[in-house]
């Protein structure tokens, strides 16, 4: 393996990078694939949301909520997103889109594209989708 001082250079440094192809933490409910990396303890994840995905269908049975209660700060690359809060406000979310949705809400892919989303709220990152 490398030696203690590459290490310790990699692990001093101010440039990090990580790839979501890389990920060890991978996660796949039904019609979803959540990749996350970290770097010094910032998280992101890559989420790939097939047509027919629905929170309250697919997720729902795994959070034990009755709307997803987590905070989600991301950027949809592709596709469509339908999100509906508990207090009855609507959005679509759309490619080049940035979202912020709050505890709260359900959300339904729009079509049959899939989604390809970005999302950078750390606490999110670690637990949601997780079994």
């Amino acid at each position: 393996g490398p030696s203690p001082s590459t290490l310790q250079e990699k692990q001093m440094s101010s440039l990090m990078k990580a790839n979501f192809a890389d990920s060890q933490d991978v996660r796949t409910p039904d019609k979803t694939r959540m990749a996350v990396v970290e770097l010094n303890g910032q998280m992101a994840s890559q989420l790939r949301l097939q047509p027919g995905w629905k929170w309250s269908e697919c997720i729902k049975p795994l959070a034990g909520t009755e709307s997803c209660q987590k905070s989600h700060v991301g950027f949809i690359q592709q596709g469509q997103l339908h999100v509906i809060s508990d207090d009855g406000s609507e959005l679509d979310v759309k490619a080049g889109d940035f979202y912020v949705f709050g505890p709260g809400h359900d959300g339904w892919v729009v079509g049959n594209e899939e989604v390809i989303a970005y999302e950078f709220e750390s606490s999110t990152a670690a637990n949601y989708a997780r079994g």
